[in-house]
């Protein structure tokens, strides 16, 4: 069900950058935003929370219906994602670092809360 879900977000993403680029909408909406949020994540945040973040062993946590992810703003996320946990982080219960940016310095602001976005898709 959940990879349904990933490739409907990814299609319905596509057609929408389409509509874009051929000039139609305006603003991106919050569907949009999770379609490149959901492509950030897998190329970045997937190496170890898994490509649909349902997590994988001994690496990143499910983030699906995540209590720290449901708990925190927007911004604050954003400011987590930008800074990331050392494996020394008394809330590290991995004890893997979650480097900033996911070890990724290119990801930009609009990047990371389209993650954002798309993580609060799937609480």
């Amino acid at each position: 069900m959940r990879e349904i879900f990933g490739l409907w977000l990814v299609l319905l993403g596509g057609v929408a950058l389409l509509g874009a680029a051929c000039g139609g909408g305006g603003g991106s909406t919050a569907t949009e935003e999770a379609a490149q949020g959901l492509v950030q994540f897998r190329r970045t945040c997937g190496v170890c929370h898994g490509q649909n973040a349902e997590g994988m062993p001994r690496l990143g946590k499910n983030l699906h219906n995540n209590p720290f992810v449901a708990s925190q703003t927007d911004e604050a996320l954003v400011q987590f994602l930008i800074e990331g946990r050392p494996a020394t982080h008394p809330e590290n219960t991995r004890g893997v670092d979650m480097p900033p940016k996911g070890g990724n310095p290119a990801l930009t602001n609009e990047n990371l809360q389209q993650i954002v976005v798309y993580l609060r898709s799937i609480q």
